[in-house]
Order: C-alpha cells, then structure tokens, then sequence
C-alpha cells in the first residue's frame, strides 16, 4: 500500500524494483519477476535534454548470486515506480511497469567487487527500449512534407523506432524533401531536429531538441521551453530558494514547504562570462558563407548577437548577457567580429526541383538561420548554468521552467534582502537525475538561462577606456642588437 502522507521532505513511494529475465516476462504468475528492492543500496534514473532517452543504474548489493541464478546477462527488464507520497496523476509518477508504464531495459553489468564474505556488489545499467532499437534498425527512406510528421513516422514505424510512448510535438512550418541515407533512427532524428522551423508567429527560433524524459518524448524548440504558443512568458513549475542555514524565510510558515523549496546546495557548472569560449563558438559574431551548387554563386551573411537577440525569446526576458561596449582599441563590441568564425555551408537549391535552400524555404535565408541556429545552441550549451540539489520532486521533468531565487551577496544576513540581478530568475531544467538512496529521494538538477533578470546599466561607452592614440605602435626589437 503506498503512503499517502509525507512526514518530510525526501519521502517517496518505491513499492518494488522487479527484474524479469528471459525466462520471466511478467505475463504469469509462474513468470511475475524476482523483486530485488531489498538489493537495492542506490537507484538513479537520469533525463538530459541533449540525450535522446532516459537512462539509469542500480546499485547492488548481492547475498544470493543472481547473477548465477537467474541468471543476469544484459537483456532483463526492469519495472518499478517512483513517486512522491501523495501522488495520483500519471505526469507526476515515474512509471516504468508492465500494467501501467513502460519497463526499463538492463544493458550492462559493471563494477562486480566482493564487498565483504559473503556479500557482492554490482551495478545494473538500464535504458529505455528505444535506445535499443536505435542501435539495431536503420531508416533508409525518403520523406516529404512537415518536418515533426518525419519525426512522427520514424517514432511509431515498426520497422524503426516503434515506440509506444507518447511524442509531444510542436508543430513545423517548413515543408521539405529529405532523404535519409541508411541512419539510426535517433541519428536521423537529429537531422531533422537541425532543419526544424517552429510553425508559430511568435517564435522564431530555428533547431529543435529531441529528448525523453520520465514521463515522455519530446520534440521542441528552445523558445517553447521559454513562452507559451502566444509568446507569453511559460508560468514556472516550482520556485526554489537557497539560503544560509542561519536565516528563514518569513514569508514560508510551512516547514514541509521550506524544505521542498529550499535549495541544500548550488554550484555553477559554468557562467556566460566566459567570452573567449563563446567568441569562438560563434555565439556573438558568426559569419556563414552559403555556396550556391546550382547556379556556383555564394553569399556572405553576418550573425550580430546584439542586433538579432530580441528576434526570439529567452528564459528572463530581452536582457542579454553581455553589455554592447566597445571591448578593444577599434572600439568594437563583441557582436562586431564575425570572422571570430567562418563555416562555409553549401545550399541545396532545386535539388528536388523546387527553389527552396537547406531548410526548406527561401534559399536566401540559409546564412541566417544557421548562424541564428548556432548562437542560441551556444547560449544553451554555454549559457549560465547551474547545478541545484533538493529533495525529490517526481513531477519535475527535463524541459520545465523553474525559478531559483538567490540572496545577493551583500545581503545574506536578511533573507528579504535584494535578489542576486544577474543570477537569480527563471531556468530551464536541462538534466536531472532522480536519486534514492538511504530512504531518501534527492534530485540533482542542471538548469540553463540565456538571458538576465535585471538589464545590465547602460554605461554609454563610445570608445574603448584606456584608448591608445591611434600613432601609437607596438614595438618591434631585433635580438641580436644591443
């Protein structure tokens, strides 16, 4: 019978952790499974917005060989589920099992050591049924049409993906002609996701991620994560804070509240400050030279990351990340280099007999979409990013907007002090990893924002400080001269 009531934070509701061999498909009562919870010393299931399927290990600690006895060799199934005390609806349960779900695929046993007499330790690595089939199937096979219908075909095609979970799709607005040269379904899934426009007025992002979570597929634009269909800012799924433990929010009188919002730990995996990187990633200035194969002409087109930031949505609004300041002695801002990089990308005019470019559309806007497609990758990838561990939310998925609100600095000792301006605000969650172990459920998530809550003072620079007059040169000395 699963608990109903949470005493504290942490609590979940794990009833069993069944394998089924191959001798045991969970169809009988002769064949139910062997339930190993009681082994179980660790188990994590991660989701990543960059990994097409979710994955897990279990952590065992083995007095009864069953390795040997069942025996394990790699092609088990796994079914539990996983949900916080309280928990009825289906989108905030991990539901891996026969009756209700879908169970999880053991690939790999690891890390066998003899832990003391009579005891063994072992980790079972798990995926989901559709990492498998990747691997095995191949799509060779030419599609016409809305690019989500593509990703459509292959996720439900027996012969491919055959999937029967559910895909949640924001619709494409360009038609394309796409032949797909004998791929993985996953390989050829990203492709498509490069070629993705989003069928929408209000978002005008170009690139779609293809992911699974615990509760789903999903294919979508960065923005869709950011804004509703009408451009509204997404209401956030849960606010979490992080304070010293010497101070209470006054405002938070439930102490089953204060604990399931309250961040134990944070660390910043990276910041966006970080200037050369995303310099030479592109991510404020990229210029891309499209080569025309039909009629052998190209076209240089120039990427401003300043000028083109309010042409999509961002997490906390038009705010950027960087101010537009000159940063040299040609009184230049960041955005002004676009040779910090050149890629050289060949259209596909006419190649199925219509004037269309790489996308779909107007051959002419290649260029641009491309360098726009790789600047907003980039803000994401090397956008601010930050770790958080709290207690276990088990309707928390990859993709949902939260909002983390830090005390600046200089406050710390008043909890209704001034929020952090660049560093508090709105994330969205790009991995998780469900954690229980030693009968608590702990989360560990990565959150990405590409913009700031609070603008950056303008400070009106026209020249770089410290300019050297222009008659001014460096140096050139001959070693060998006194």
């Amino acid at each position: 019978m699963a608990n109903e009531h949470i005493e504290q934070a942490g609590d979940y509701n794990l009833a069993s952790i069944v394998i089924h061999n191959h001798e045991n498909s969970g169809l009988s009562t002769r064949t139910e499974g062997t339930d190993i919870k009681h082994l179980v010393q660790e188990l994590n299931i991660y989701e990543d917005m960059l990994s097409n399927t979710i994955s897990g290990t279990v952590v065992i600690g083995d007095s009864l060989n069953l390795i040997a006895n069942l025996p394990i060799q790699g092609t088990e199934r796994l079914s539990f589920k996983l949900a916080t005390p309280g928990a009825h609806r289906p989108e905030h349960i991990i539901d891996c099992t026969d009756e209700s779900g879908h169970p999880m695929h053991v690939y790999k046993l690891s890390d066998k050591q003899q832990a003391k007499e009579g005891m063994q330790t072992y980790i079972l690595h798990f995926c989901s049924r559709e990492l498998l089939r990747s691997t095995r199937t191949r799509v060779s096979q030419a599609y016409s049409g809305r690019i989500d219908q593509m990703v459509a075909d292959i996720f439900t095609d027996e012969n491919y993906l055959d999937s029967k979970k559910t895909l949640n799709v924001q619709k494409t607005r360009n038609q394309d002609k796409i032949v797909v040269p004998n791929l993985p379904p996953f390989h050829a899934i990203q492709m498509l996701c490069h070629r993705a426009l989003a069928d929408s007025a209000t978002d005008m992002s170009a690139g779609y991620y293809f992911y699974e979570t615990t509760k789903g597929f999903h294919f979508r634009s960065w923005e869709s994560m950011c804004v509703d269909g009408r451009g509204n800012p997404r209401k956030v799924k849960q606010i979490f804070r992080y304070m010293p433990a010497n101070i209470k929010d006054p405002s938070i009188t439930n102490k089953m509240e204060h604990d399931y919002t309250a961040v134990q730990s944070y660390e910043f995996v990276n910041n966006f400050h970080d200037v050369l990187a995303n310099t030479v990633l592109g991510t404020y200035g990229h210029r891309v030279i499209t080569h025309n194969l039909y009629d052998k002409s190209y076209k240089e087109t120039d990427y401003h990351y300043h000028n083109n930031f309010a042409d999509t949505h961002h997490t906390d609004g038009p705010n950027p990340a960087i101010v537009n300041t000159p940063v040299d002695y040609d009184d230049k801002s960041v955005s002004d280099y676009p040779e910090s990089r050149v890629s050289v990308m060949p259209t596909t005019r006419f190649a199925h007999n219509e004037d269309t470019g790489s996308f779909g559309i107007d051959v002419e806007q290649d260029g641009t979409i491309e360098s726009a497609r790789e600047s907003q990758f980039n803000q994401v990838i090397a956008g601010t990013k930050l770790r958080l561990l709290i207690k276990g939310h088990s309707f928390l998925e990859v993709g949902d907007l939260i909002q983390f609100d830090l005390i600046s600095v200089e406050n710390r000792v008043n909890s209704a002090g001034r929020l952090d301006p660049q560093y508090s605000g709105r994330y969205v969650v790009t991995k998780i990893r469900h954690q229980v172990q030693d009968r608590e459920y702990r989360q560990s998530l990565e959150v990405v924002k590409d913009s700031v809550a609070s603008k950056f003072p303008s400070l009106r620079l026209r020249s770089f400080p410290g300019k050297k007059p222009s008659k001014d040169k460096g140096t050139i000395k001959d070693i060998y001269t006194s």
